[in-house]
């Protein structure tokens, strides 16, 4: 070889070279900055050429560019430092000084190239890579693949080439090829997408109209995830964009990209429901085992994928330490071959990112499988309660379907994560053995022993967790349905003063869930130490085999062995957690199967047939009908029934004579026993107790129905809706509380009536809809709605108010579950006692009004005339319950609605909170001590593994230092010291847990029970239940593992950091920089994770709520036939739930990857600084005991992120919890220095001076300065139109709501200055709504327990119960559903009678109470309350004038204000007062609707 030519070969000129190049890279790359620089005084905006380079980064690859620069800068730096620090510590030749040279002008070339990509190219809009970077990159594969050449020239020419030198030029090749592919022959592709983006890309081409409709939030991208390459899925680049967002702002739902089809309910249900059909039918057929296959179904290319990452992750984790041995023997000097280290280090690097990748995947996928299920099953359990029986939905409360799919649907998504644990603990158990076997031979046997001893030691805690588990589950049904339907009645329970006394019912039954959970808890903590002390016992096991055996041990095998047990521990240490998974799991199928199982009404109790198709509307034949088939006594017998087009018929009967079970039946909601029932056209149904779902006036009213203007006017109209959209701040758009809980009980029924009008059905069912309105408004209705706009339509009306029946063209007269009369009013009024006793009550209380009544009636008539009076022209205004009275704070106050979006913190979760926790049990004084007993059991675990790594052999041919008897005994000492600190540390984490989430349910609770009345009105009680349920149980079982599993990771990190730098210092010249970088990572990650996390939260409620609506109204849904609307809206919630669930998975992948990135690189930089060091200079022992820890370091590091990133995203429920135990409390309910006496109110006197009432601050008046005195022992009655302030009135009598101003006196005392529950215990109310809780008769007359049977027996006489409640077979312990569902309205209403009967109160409060019975059963309640009340303050608002007839005195209501006051008579001899006109308005309409025909 000449001069010339071997110059050409030798480093020198080959560096020289590459230096001059990087060195010109680099001062044209600073020029071209200076120039940048200096143009940029033109100051042209980059914003919308910015936006077109986003759109064609992804045709560029400019992150893989950028990615791929920084890496060729990073790698060039690692090599210069360890050129600088390694290879040539002894001295330097110039070829060496020229080639440090060149690596130090790589990494600074490299790395502007990256800073302009990222800075200057960035924002200059370009579509391609500039000329002169892509003429760069020709260059760079030139002078690569040249120098390549040379090295294999050189090597056949049997010179020595340097290692580094062949890796640095391989690596600068693979990265020139890339280059030189984005650069050239990407282009073309990237310019023509560029071009045909181009004109859609111009905003001003598309009107914002058009586009603007169709957005939903978040509905204008789907997921990047559906259309990522390959590197992009690998690396989990898609999820960028997203946390991007997330680090500039605060995430909103309408950031958050929707889910791919695949992963949306919408289309994962079709699938699902086919497969479920195919196996067994939607209904009774529906086994676990069925509903599994019909799972695995929905994901199983998922599940197979996933199995196959499970496999690749496990088979590469057990790389490493079946190369540890061998690595021990290379650093002991025991080459055999060349560049072996190299080849190690490069084997255990390779492994750790296979693994990294694999499981990644494997992680992420199994979430989407999670998300997938957990929306179909949600799914499915709602479509299932839409059709629901009645006797099914009777054994399932609202609160335990809703605990199926916030509880049970929750754990199936969460059980994708253990999917494939069992067959992997085989498949590890498996590969341990080999490689134990490979070293330690037949010792490995014992090694499997052992581990079988342990599973076993631990079945009976599976067994008992299992048990745990079942009556765990089963108690928090127990509360949550309970607390749900408490929820429910709050109301009713404030102003009877109950609710701590049903408070203390939740602490009870939380008291028994506690019992189980801490039994739970405490059977997991002994698991979990049985677990964490497997690798010791296994250690001790194996090793004395060994030395039993006789089998020499080394030191490279013994860390080999403790590196395998290590790894064998995590699937030993998940057993238990899977195993306690499948059972939780398990039970949840059961529960789900079972209640998909349930009868689903009948579908053929109704033959429908076609609009028009016939004269007849509706017909029974022989009609037999029961709630229980298999109940001797029938619900309805005999019924025979028809109802022709347009004919309008009316029920009535007494109480519980089965009107609203007819109507039920012509809706198909009872079972039939036997006869025809045919229904003709279309049906609209108006329910006895009004349903409103959460939502606007006007989404209600139009019920899924397109907007018709005027149709929606006249309805409006004819509903007397008007003046109360007119008051309302937001109209028709005032967004209606939880079952409408803004609006009083007749603007309620109003809106049901118009919900009813406006759907133009063909048959109407009203089931007493008049009666919650007052008596001038049911006249409007009546008259307007059913003879005006329906008058062409088939009524079915049951009426309570005889004053409705001869408009009917048939009255059908009931008893006993038996029509006993049909006909025409004049044809049936003298052929039966029936109907005659029922018209009789009406005369009767008709006759108060005397003989005034025929000058009153013509007198109206006249005024009707001539003009309007004083009192037609009151301005309706919304009564008690109106948008004023719930808002309860400034964010009210602000934006106007009742209903708030559900605050969310934002931004980052404070130190503050965890302190909290950790400090809310004595005051933190147990966590020292948990961090103790870790630092102690992580000391004497890397003790033990020192000391039996420095006292055998690093070969067998080598003494060692101690006997073999000493060796294992210090060993097995150690060990057993670090078990009892694990132990130790366990059932104090379990304790303190415990403790905190007892202490956090208790305060929580006792908040929401003080809460005043308005916070109920403005929560919804889905926010209040998901709190109850879903976060009490992440504080209950999750977030004190979290906290202690950080803290554990860090304190193992810190002493593997520790041991691997006792071997080499230099480690930290990379350690730094990455711990650095991964926090960076974190910080970046943590915004947008920490809203995602919030998101979850806030989009359950609403789904929950929903479901309960849905639940409570499915009867009312069925009859419009619109379940399939409602199953719509479910799913678009639930999608709404998982799109933030699915990226919260996403963005934890992102990272996990990072950071395992980080730690590999982390780990080969050790390996290679170990083989770098010249033989003798380590104990090869203790490297390899470092390597050993560097093995678990990926794992570690991104175990101790991803605990903290999880646990920010728990602590959240905590955070939540907390928001609502910092409730603004009601007045103390006792006030110790000023109780009133045990008798009072001993007269019953009641003082009213001057009192203003408002509902918040910032609203107007509703009573503006009422004076007046209700007399001790006498009868008043409360009069005036719906809004007038009737019920304000008796609200703040009770001080539901404080007055602004004024007072109210009861017998001397001012009710504000005595504590609430000294107030209310000593009134009594009837309310409006009667309310019954389930349990037991008893327990819903006495509640408080504390009155005898015989006084319980007594009321019951009283109040006409008795023969009811004797008839049942528990008799005072017969049972009541939910919500008193198996009693009827108006008995319902006379169990309220009777606790007012045993409470004996001097003041008594009637608010609307006789509203759902008849007149017979209204003049019996009036009857019983003035034999028993006769001495007491009676005080009542009724909608019928004849109730309040018969006061002492009438209080008339008119805008806050009183009109009138006087004793009836003096007022209806006064024929001009507001009082004789709204008498003279009853009487008309009743006596003369008889010619309405």
């Amino acid at each position: 070889m000449d001069a010339g030519t071997s110059f050409l070969l030798r480093p020198i000129f080959l560096h020289g070279f590459s230096a001059s190049l990087h060195l010109v890279l680099l001062l044209s790359l600073i020029i071209s900055w200076v120039c940048k620089k200096l143009k940029a005084s033109v100051g042209q905006s980059t914003e919308g050429s910015k936006e077109r380079f986003n759109k064609s980064k992804r045709v560029l690859w400019y992150k893989q560019t950028l990615f791929c620069c920084l890496g060729v800068s990073v790698f060039n730096l690692v090599l210069s430092l360890l050129s600088y620090f390694y290879w040539n510590r002894n001295g330097w030749s110039d070829d060496e000084l020229v080639t440090l040279l060149d690596l130090v002008l790589r990494t600074l070339g490299w790395g502007a190239i990256s800073v302009y990509l990222h800075t200057q190219f960035f924002n200059s809009g370009e579509p391609k890579f500039p000329f002169l970077l892509r003429v760069w990159w020709g260059f760079y594969l030139s002078t690569s693949c040249y120098c390549l050449v040379i090295d294999i020239v050189l090597y056949y020419k049997q010179f020595t080439v340097p290692i580094q030198y062949v890796v640095s030029d391989v690596f600068s090749v693979i990265t020139a090829l890339f280059f030189c592919y984005v650069g050239f022959l990407r282009k073309h592709v990237g310019e023509d997408t560029v071009l045909l983006q181009e004109p859609l890309l111009d905003g001003n081409n598309v009107s914002d109209d058009v586009v603007s409709p169709i957005k939903t939030k978040g509905s204008d991208n789907v997921t990047p995830f559906s259309k990522a390459g390959f590197i992009s899925i690998l690396t989990f680049s898609w999820m960028g964009s997203l946390i991007a967002d997330g680090n500039k702002k605060t995430l909103e739902l309408e950031d958050v990209p929707q889910l791919d089809s695949g992963d949306s309910v919408v289309g994962a249900l079709p699938i699902f429901r086919n497969k479920l059909n195919a196996e067994c039918g939607m209904g009774s057929g529906v086994t676990t085992l069925k509903l599994v296959k019909a799972l695995f179904f929905l994901g199983w290319k998922d599940i197979l994928l996933t199995a196959f990452f499970a496999l690749v992750t496990s088979s590469a984790s057990f790389v490493g330490p079946s190369l540890i041995d061998t690595f021990v023997q290379y650093l002991n000097g025991k080459q055999k071959f060349k560049h072996e280290g190299y080849v190690l280090v490069s084997a255990f690097f390779v492994a750790k990112l296979v693994e990294c990748l694999s499981q990644r995947q494997w992680i992420f996928r199994l979430q989407q499988v999670g998300v997938r299920v957990r929306a179909v099953i949600i799914a499915v359990v709602y479509n299932k309660s839409l059709t629901l029986s009645c006797q099914a939905m009777q054994g399932h409360t609202s609160g335990e379907i809703i605990n199926l799919m916030t509880v049970d649907a929750e754990r199936l998504g969460d059980f994708t994560w253990y999917i494939h644990d069992p067959w992997l603990v085989i498949v590890q158990v498996g590969l341990a053995f080999l490689i134990l076997y490979k070293n330690l031979g037949l010792s490995s046997v014992a090694t499997i022993f052992a581990t079988v001893v342990v599973m076993l030691v631990n079945f009976p805690f599976w067994r008992m967790q299992e048990k745990f588990q079942d009556k765990l589950m089963e108690s928090k049904d127990k509360r949550m349905k309970t607390t749900s339907e408490i929820l429910r009645s709050m109301r009713i329970l404030k102003l009877q003063g109950w609710e701590m006394k049903f408070l203390s019912k939740i602490i009870e039954l939380r008291k028994c869930e506690a019992g189980w959970l801490k039994r739970h808890l405490y059977c997991t903590a002994m698991a979990s130490f049985i677990f964490w002390s497997a690798p010791s016992f296994l250690s001790v096991v194996t090793f004395g085999a060994c030395m039993i055996l006789g089998i020499p041990l080394s030191s490279g095998k013994i860390l080999s062995a403790i590196a395998t047990f290590r790894i064998l521990q995590v699937p030993i240490y998940a057993l238990p957690d899977t195993i306690s998974m499948i059972i939780q799991t398990k039970v949840s199928l059961d529960r789900i199967a079972s209640f998909i199982r349930l009868d689903d009404l009948q579908p053929d109790v109704v033959e429908r047939l076609p609009r028009g198709s016939s004269d007849t509307t509706l017909e029974i034949i022989d009609g037999n009908f029961s709630w229980d088939l298999t109940s001797p006594n029938k619900t309805l017998k005999d019924i025979n029934l028809k109802v022709l087009h347009g004919m309008k018929v009316a029920v009535c009967g007494t109480v519980g004579s089965g009107k609203s079970s007819l109507l039920s039946c012509i809706l198909g909601e009872i079972p039939k026993s036997s006869g025809i029932l045919k229904l003709c056209g279309t049906k609209a149904y108006v329910a006895q107790s009004p349903w409103i779902q959460s939502g606007t006036i006007q989404e209600n009213i139009l019920f899924g129905k397109e907007m018709d203007r005027v149709r929606y006017d006249v309805v409006l109209e004819a509903c007397s809706l008007k003046k109360d959209l007119e008051i309302f701040a937001f109209g028709d758009q005032t967004v209606i509380g939880e079952r409408g809980i803004n609006l009083s009980g007749g603007q309620k029924q109003r809106i049901q009536i118009a919900r009813a009008i406006y759907q133009d059905a063909d048959v109407y069912m009203f089931d007493d809809p008049f009666s919650a309105v007052d008596a001038h408004t049911g006249s409007h209705l009546f008259k307007e709605v059913l003879l005006g706009l329906l008058s062409s339509k088939t009524v079915i009306y049951v009426t309570h108010q005889v004053e409705f029946l001869p408009a009917a063209d048939q009255i059908l007269v009931m008893k006993d579950g038996k029509i006993t009369q049909v006909g025409k009013y004049s044809d049936i009024l003298n052929s039966g006692t029936d109907f005659m006793e029922l018209v009789g009550a009406h005369k009767q209380a008709l006759s108060a009004i005397g003989s005034m009544e025929e000058g009153l009636v013509s007198e109206k008539i006249m005024e009707d005339r001539c003009g309007p009076t004083r009192s037609s022209n009151v301005v309706q205004k919304e009564e008690n319950k109106n948008v004023q009275n719930d808002e309860s704070d400034e964010i009210a106050e602000l934006k106007g609605q009742l209903v708030q979006e559900e605050e969310r913190e934002k931004g980052k979760v404070g130190f503050s909170l965890y302190w909290k926790y950790i400090t809310a049990v004595y005051a933190g004084a147990l966590v020292p001590f948990i961090l103790l007993a870790q630092v102690l059991f992580q000391t004497l675990q890397i003790g033990s593994n020192y000391w039996i790594a420095w006292a055998t052999p690093v070969s067998e041919d080598i003494k060692p230092p101690v006997e073999s008897s000493t060796l294992i005994f210090v060993f097995v000492i150690l060990a057993i010291g670090g078990s009892f600190c694990l132990l130790a540390r366990n059932i104090l984490v379990v304790t303190t847990g415990y403790k905190t989430a007892t202490l956090l349910f208790n305060k929580m609770h006792m908040c929401i029970f003080r809460a005043p009345m308005s916070f109920f009105d403005a929560t919804p009680s889905g926010r209040i239940l998901n709190r109850a349920s879903t976060d009490q149980s992440a504080v209950d079982l999750n977030i004190p593992m979290q906290i202690g599993g950080f803290a554990f990771n860090i304190i193992q990190l810190l002493a593997i950091i520790t041991v691997m730098s006792q071997v080499a210092w230099q480690v930290f010249l990379v350690f730094i920089p990455v711990i650095s970088t991964c926090i960076w990572y974190q910080q970046y990650y943590i915004s947008s994770a920490r809203e995602l996390s919030r998101l979850v939260g806030v989009c359950k409620a609403p789904v929950i709520q929903h479901f309960a609506e849905t639940i409570s109204g499915s009867t009312t849904i069925r009859s419009f036939d619109q379940e399939s609307r409602f199953q719509n809206t479910n799913m678009k919630l639930m999608d709404g739930y998982s799109r933030p669930n699915f990226h919260v998975a996403g963005a934890m992948e992102w990272l996990c990857f990072r950071l395992d990135m980080l730690s590999s690189i982390t780990f080969a930089f050790s390996l290679v600084l170990l083989i770098s060091v010249p033989n003798g200079i380590l104990n090869p022992a203790i490297a390899g005991l470092a390597v050993t820890y560097g093995l678990n370091l990926n794992m570690l590091q991104a175990s101790a992120i991803w605990n903290l990133c999880r646990l920010e995203n728990k602590i959240i429920s905590v955070e939540r919890m907390l928001q609502y135990s910092s409730i603004p409390s009601e007045p103390p309910l006792v006030i110790e220095e000023s109780r009133p006496d045990p008798s009072w109110p001993s007269h019953g006197e009641v003082s009213i001076h001057d009192l203003q009432v408002r509902y918040a601050p910032h609203l107007p008046l509703v009573l503006r300065g009422l004076t007046c005195t209700f007399l001790g022992g006498m009868k008043t009655g409360i009069v005036g139109r719906t809004g007038s302030g009737k019920s304000t009135l008796i609200q703040t009598l009770f001080r539901i709501v404080e007055p602004a101003a004024g007072q109210i006196m009861i017998d001397a005392i001012n009710i504000s200055s005595i504590g609430l529950h000294d107030l209310r215990s000593r009134l009594s109310i009837i309310p409006q709504d009667p309310t019954m809780f389930e349990g037991t008769v008893r327990s819903n007359l006495d509640p408080l327990e504390e009155y005898t049977d015989e006084q319980i027996w007594e009321a019951l006489y009283k109040c006409q119960l008795a023969e009811e409640v004797r008839n049942k077979e528990g008799k005072l312990d017969s049972k009541v559903t939910e919500n008193g569902e198996n009693w009827s309205m108006g008995q319902r209403q006379l169990v309220c009678l009777g606790r007012v009967l045993l409470k004996k109160s001097k003041v008594l409060v009637l608010d609307e109470a006789t509203a759902s019975v008849d007149t017979a059963t209204d003049n019996l309640i009036q009857q019983t309350l003035r034999q028993h009340f006769s001495d007491c303050t009676v005080i009542t608002i009724a909608h019928r004038i004849t109730s309040v007839l018969d006061s002492d005195m009438v209080l008339l209501l008119n805008q806050g204000l009183i009109e009138e006051y006087d004793s009836p008579m003096k007022l209806l001899e006064n024929k001009s007062s507001s009082f004789a006109q709204l008498v003279a308005e009853y009487s008309l309409r009743s006596n003369s609707s008889s010619d309405v025909q």
